[in-house]
């Protein structure tokens, strides 16, 4: 069995760069053949706000990255889809999350098709992206029509898939695995010292980049109810900002809650996300849409309660009252979760419980419903 993903890869950061990574690793440890193929330029600069798009971490061992597609250059596309065909892989994962990579996937798949022993499957984390554009109705049919089949992570994605695929093709649903490469759990305080902080005070996470859907205005407003006056709280909020800073931190000045809130504002490289999430009694995600989230799995490898809001699918992966809160993308909502979590001493319940929840996760459910694909659409032809 060959298999070539197509997408994010090392050197490039970021939550889908990871997913495929990890996914390659569990095809190794498998025994499948694997190679990741990725992209010279994956984002133009007019799509990229951030400060790089390139990670320090160390590649993945034992895994083949080629980079060899430019996003914007269909020369590459061509040349790219010829080399993936003459090596007559049984299997391509096109990683997509949003439309603007429709074309370039669409052209490369219609290549790699013509060897019909070569099975074409979308992995779709976003059918369509947070931040809507007049594109995805014009790219995203391209992407589905050229595709054999789909895995979407989340069932909202599922929908979302079901309703461009015009010939019903086999597609699954299997959740987000978690991210499990950022190293074990480990003590709070020494979380806490690692990064110089007073282990006197509990501790919330806001993490990932910042963008206006991920709704920290709305948690900031939540930290300033009088309320949260009652506990010896912080909010760390670590991640780049992908939105202008000023005005987050202008709501911090007018709320008064400077000495409630710590901003880390930077990209969390791997070896310190441990220590941000080691720290935190619950991960807070008060997004104002979403379909799921990485971050999600972050905190379920460190058994973290956590608070989401509900939109897209997160309810399908944090059961409300079992590993955390689901909660209406309102401020007060989200300051009545945290009173109650401290109120009711919540943690170590919702923990227990994480314990057990997370093993649905296991990266080998995502590598058996890709296999269970490859043989429905084998069985069909």
């Amino acid at each position: 069995m060959k298999i070539i993903i197509v997408g994010p890869a090392h050197p490039y950061r970021g939550g889908i760069a990871a997913f495929s990574d990890r996914l390659a690793t569990e095809f190794v440890a498998e025994d499948v053949d694997v190679e990741l193929y990725t992209f010279t330029l994956q984002y133009p600069s007019f799509l990229f706000p951030g400060k790089t798009q390139y990670s320090d971490a160390p590649a993945p061992e034992n895994i083949k990255i080629f980079r060899k597609i430019n996003s914007i250059n269909p020369i590459t596309w061509i040349k790219t889809a010829k080399e993936i065909r003459g090596k007559n892989p049984d299997i391509v994962i096109f990683a997509y999350w949003m439309s603007f990579f429709a074309p370039c996937y669409a052209k490369m798949a219609k290549i790699i098709s013509k060897d019909k022993n070569t099975c074409c499957i979308g992995l779709v984390h976003n059918m369509m992206p947070h931040e809507k554009s007049i594109l995805d109705k014009l790219f995203s049919p391209c992407f589905v029509k050229k595709m054999d089949a789909f895995v979407a992570l989340s069932k909202s994605v599922l929908q979302d898939v079901s309703k461009l695929d015009k010939k019903d093709k086999p597609k699954q649903f299997s959740p987000h695995p978690l991210y499990d490469h950022y190293g074990d759990k480990e003590d709070k305080v020494m979380a806490m010292n690692s990064l110089y902080l007073d282990n006197n005070y509990n501790y919330i996470l806001f993490f990932g980049l910042i963008r206006e859907y991920k709704g920290l205005d709305l948690l900031l407003k939540a930290m300033a109810d009088e309320r949260i006056d009652n506990y010896p709280l912080k909010l760390i909020v670590a991640g780049e900002f992908y939105d202008k800073k000023e005005p987050y931190l202008q709501m911090i000045d007018n709320y008064q809650i400077n000495d409630k809130v710590i901003i880390c504002d930077k990209y969390i490289p791997d070896e310190e996300v441990k220590n941000f999430f080691n720290l935190a009694d619950m991960v807070v995600q008060p997004y104002k849409s979403a379909t799921q989230s990485g971050v999600t799995q972050v905190a379920y490898h460190f058994e973290k309660p956590m608070l989401v809001t509900d939109v897209g699918a997160l309810r399908e992966i944090v059961p409300d009252g079992k590993v955390g809160y689901v909660v209406e993308p309102d401020p007060v909502k989200i300051a009545d979760a945290i009173c109650d979590f401290y109120d009711n001493e919540r943690e170590e319940f919702f923990e227990n419980n994480i314990i057990e929840e997370k093993k649905k996760y296991e990266w080998s459910k995502m590598t058996e419903t890709i296999m269970k694909l490859y043989k429905e659409i084998k069985s069909n032809c």
